[in-house]
């Protein structure tokens, strides 16, 4: 079964991404690249905003895919992952057929019309490029992982009342983790592996011009300085790559043409999210230092 999305090659994946805004690293390009060939789930882990839901849009939107995207948490399950039935829907045509038998209303209820899908299942039929988006992997509860394994297995689904579905074409899978639990091996074992740090400073400059292209580039060049140097520090929340680019939209909002301890001061509640983050940010970053 062949998988729905397909690159040429590695420089087919970096460029393809690269117009829709995402730059991507050597490494990134080439796994994404290789879990097309083969057709295998893609497990992407690593900190809160370095891009691994954005890799999945991407994806999609290099190739004018559908995206279709599971968003895990805490009590996730598979009515709300595979499908469930519209069982109030079901109940009216029971009520308004009442006189019928049990065996007519019983092929009736159990049919399209009644069947609410859900992502998983939505992905498996889909006829065109898809790609399945499984959001946040590690905020489910451990059993949901044993309906993954069964869907992304045979990409097939077993409804009782009506049969199987099984996918014509597979799904581009992307799983991400910020890693707040350990996923089972079974799982990782069924998936290519890519984890996404904080990019090098050079990445990180290209993100930003790519994403604020009217930003001088020597005031790229001091955000970026701050941003690592933020990151090199004892923080309960480091700013991520979306927050570098909300202070970079922030600092040309404010018509800035250089930092200075003020300015960085004023504006760090772009970039950090709690309060004694920010207190500790003021007391002991050297904007001046850092910007030598």
């Amino acid at each position: 079964m062949s998988s729905s999305i397909q690159f040429a090659s590695v420089d087919d994946v970096r460029d393809r991404l690269a117009e829709q805004g995402y730059i991507a690293s050597p490494a990134v390009a080439t796994t994404v690249y290789l879990a097309s060939v083969l057709g295998k789930p893609l497990l992407v882990e690593g900190p809160a905003g370095v891009g691994k839901t954005e890799l999945a849009r991407a994806i999609a939107a290099a190739h004018q895919a559908e995206l279709v995207r599971l968003q895990c948490y805490e009590g996730v399950d598979e009515a709300r992952a595979i499908y469930e039935w519209d069982h109030a829907k079901q109940l009216m045509r029971i009520t308004a057929g009442k006189d019928e038998s049990w065996e007519t209303a019983r092929t009736d209820i159990f049919s399209e019309e009644f069947l609410l899908p859900r992502p998983l299942l939505t992905a498996i039929r889909n006829d065109g490029p898809t790609v399945l988006l499984i959001d946040e992997t590690d905020k489910a509860d451990v059993e949901i992982e044993g309906l993954l394994l069964e869907v992304l297995g045979d990409f097939q689904i077993t409804i009782p009342e009506m049969g199987t579905v099984t996918a014509t074409q597979k799904p581009f899978v992307v799983l991400t983790s910020n890693a707040t639990r350990e996923l089972s091996e079974a799982l990782r074992r069924r998936c290519l592996f890519l984890h996404i740090e904080f990019p090098s400073a050079e990445l990180e400059r290209q993100i930003v011009e790519s994403q604020v292209p009217d930003m001088p580039h020597a005031l790229t060049d001091s955000l970026i300085r701050i941003i690592n140097a933020l990151r090199a520090m004892p923080l309960r929340k480091l700013p991520s790559v979306s927050e570098t680019l909300d202070w970079a939209r922030t600092l040309m909002a404010l018509g800035a043409k250089d930092l200075d301890p003020e300015l960085v001061s004023q504006s760090l509640g772009v970039i950090l999210k709690h309060q004694d983050d920010i207190d500790k940010a003021r007391e002991k970053l050297d904007v001046a230092q850092v910007l030598e």
